[in-house]
């Protein structure tokens, strides 16, 4: 390698790694503006073909539609689970929800095994345990309101990522096609890995989005909905917790409905009780099971195992960001070695036959 050629590669790398630093702190709007201008391709070429030579006003017309579709119910959304949770803390702290009382109550109609079994395992003391509880609590959505409190310190930040986001949004849906050529373009792969590396990643986000996010919000809503007809308080706060754990396979919901079902029949509301596990063993787990291959296809989906390891690395390290960067990263990891694999295997037959007999 010439040292201009190492120069070369040495510069091209430094200029990366700064602007990647540079641009970190909105590396979350940037990456929902990718994911926007995916999603919503389709959409943006079906007006483009309505209103052909005027890209720009299709591209505005698409954000128009994303942020009165996506944007401002998200933002409803919050603002409403922002005021039930800060209702639900106050009650908490004042006493009008002692859970400490709750749990002695569920434990009173626990059958005699049951409360041997807590008994052995240190938990027999009710009025100790009573005070553990409750003070843990206390100190639980003491920790959720300071958070809630710097989330509202941070606004300004929120709305100008928010500005990011919509921003980039417009210029992908208007530039989109010849940023992703140039991008393919620089790849130095033959043109057909290059082509199927490209499909793989539009598809992964496409699959993650629809699949994971638009299931997650069904499942929220039929959990919320389930919640508020049995008269259940926090319907909005459980059918978002819902939602959240819903992205993540095998355990989701029943990280919710279980333990409520488990309280309500402990503690005598039977017939609540089993209406709420009929509905989450029947319609909320099944949501995914039905609605998820309708939106994506069986063809796109991972194995659970890796969607989950990879969906909670991704939570773990990057936050509510990682639910989409961990599948992606775990799909593009899976694409890349299979196209090694298939470049190994097929290196052989790229040598003409009788090459090694000439001579």
């Amino acid at each position: 390698m010439t040292p201009s050629r190492v120069f070369l590669l040495s510069l091209v790398t430094g200029a990366t790694v700064a602007f990647v630093w540079l641009v970190a702190p909105f590396s979350g709007a940037i990456l929902w503006a990718v994911i926007a201008a995916i999603l919503f391709e389709p959409l943006n070429a079906r007006l483009l073909a309505a209103m052909p030579r005027r890209r720009n006003g299709a591209a505005l017309v698409t954000l128009i539609i994303i942020t009165v579709v996506v944007v401002v119910p998200a933002m409803l959304l919050g603002a409403a689970l922002l005021h039930e949770a800060s209702v639900f803390y106050d009650r908490v702290r004042s006493g009008g929800i002692d859970f400490g009382r709750l749990f002695v109550e569920m434990q009173a109609h626990l059958p005699d095994w049951a409360r041997s079994w807590l008994a052995d395992i240190g938990l027999g003391d009710v009025g100790g345990l009573r005070a553990k509880i409750s003070q843990g609590f206390a100190n639980s959505f003491q920790a959720v309101a300071s958070r809630v409190l710097s989330i509202g310190q941070g606004a300004f930040g929120f709305f100008l990522s928010l500005g990011v986001m919509l921003y980039l949004t417009f210029f992908l849906l208007r530039d989109g096609h010849a940023l992703a050529a140039r991008i393919e373009r620089s790849i130095p792969l033959p043109a057909e890995q290059r082509t199927i590396l490209i499909a793989k990643f539009v598809q992964v986000i496409r699959a993650t989005t629809k699949g994971s996010l638009i299931v997650a919000l069904l499942q929220g809503l039929v959990g919320g909905f389930t919640f508020w007809l049995l008269g259940l308080p926090g319907a909005l706060l459980w059918g978002v917790a819902m939602g959240v754990f819903s992205l993540f396979p095998a355990i989701g919901t029943g990280l919710v409905w279980v333990p409520m079902t488990i309280y309500l029949l402990a503690t005598g509301a039977i017939w609540q009780g089993s209406i709420l596990f009929l509905c989450g063993f029947f319609i909320i787990s099944s949501v995914d099971n039905v609605v998820r291959p309708i939106l994506v296809g069986r063809d796109a989906r991972m194995p659970d195992y890796v969607v989950l390891v990879a969906t909670l690395g991704g939570f773990e390290l990057m936050g509510f960001n990682g639910f989409v960067i961990g599948p992606v990263i775990a799909a593009l990891f899976m694409v890349t070695w299979d196209l090694f694999g298939n470049s190994e295997g097929r290196a052989p037959a790229t040598e003409p036959e009788g090459q090694g007999d000439a001579g």
